[in-house]
């Protein structure tokens, strides 16, 4: 039960970050909570598979952080490029 709290909570503060990163200065009028843990979740996954297949990785907390956020950004701007 705990890690999936725990999983939730990186999620959304890598789905967040990811948003605040790739969108710059913007903010994201009007996006919520779910939309920032949906893009983050899905990008953990994500960022968890580059690392991996790079076979770049560490363990902990920040890195988690990193890795999430990192994942978040690139789905972020994969949308971004099937959007226009």
């Amino acid at each position: 039960m705990m890690a999936l709290l725990y999983w939730l909570l990186i999620g959304l503060a890598a789905g967040f970050l990811g948003s605040i990163i790739f969108k710059g200065k913007r903010k994201n009028k009007g996006k919520g909570l779910l939309l920032y843990l949906v893009v983050g979740l899905i990008g953990s996954v994500l960022g968890g598979w580059v690392f991996g297949f790079l076979g770049i990785g560490s363990g902990g907390l920040l890195w988690q952080l990193v890795s999430a956020t990192a994942g978040a950004v690139l789905l972020l701007w994969i949308v971004s490029l099937v959007r226009k």
